[in-house]
């Protein structure tokens, strides 16, 4: 059907924030060698599936814009960025390493949707809003085929907005388990409102 539109979601690869054990969120940590080298066996499982992708839209942070570099290259696809696919804003515990975090900033028993994360970051209906906004722009170039490179938490709220759940509340609610370079392909038919998951792999 002409009027499909093909999305695929990957995450990026191992970045720097997992070997140091601190928030990752909005600190820009790189992809180390082991997250270079997934991301090239992505790269090539893509290529020998053939796989074809008209666009790739990257997170403006550098471990899935890197992701999306590697994997424009090797597909030759070009590559463009858009902020709206960062990652989750946890404010004040971006970079911080989980120790300190875990001392200055206690989980609280509850926080409601609304309350925006430590006080200066995200609330959940904030990132669950900004999911939603970032698929229909995608949806909005309509037939194609696209891939998105993100984050974790950023595309779990895009996968939630498609599915028509609510935002994950006081961790509480639907996870889907991206791994790194984990990916999940969709079909969006505009003309009836309807996706289609294809395929969902973990990743690493």
């Amino acid at each position: 059907m002409t009027e499909e539109i093909h999305l695929t979601f990957l995450r990026h690869g191992r970045s720097r924030a997992d070997d140091e054990e601190v928030h990752e969120g909005r600190y820009d940590s790189p992809l180390t060698e082991v997250g270079r080298t997934q991301v090239q066996a992505r790269a090539q499982e893509f290529l020998s599936r053939k796989f074809h992708f008209d666009k790739i839209v990257a997170s403006t942070l550098q471990r899935a814009h890197e992701t999306a570099t590697i994997i424009g290259e090797s597909l030759q696809v070009a590559v463009e960025t858009d902020a709206d696919w960062m990652e989750f804003d946890n404010g004040p515990l971006a970079g911080m390493h989980r120790a300190l975090a875990a001392e200055r900033y206690p989980k609280p028993a509850f926080r409601n949707p609304y309350e925006p994360f430590c006080e200066t970051g995200e609330s959940d209906w904030e990132i669950y809003c900004r999911g939603a906004r970032a698929v229909e722009k995608i949806v909005r170039r309509g037939a194609g085929h696209y891939l998105v490179v993100a984050h974790g938490g950023i595309l779990n709220a895009a996968m939630r907005t498609v599915v028509g759940v609510q935002p994950f509340i006081n961790q509480h609610g639907i996870v889907f388990g991206f791994g790194d370079t984990g990916y999940v392909r969709l079909i969006y038919r505009p003309t009836e409102h309807t996706w289609i998951l294809r395929e969902f792999n973990t990743g690493l």
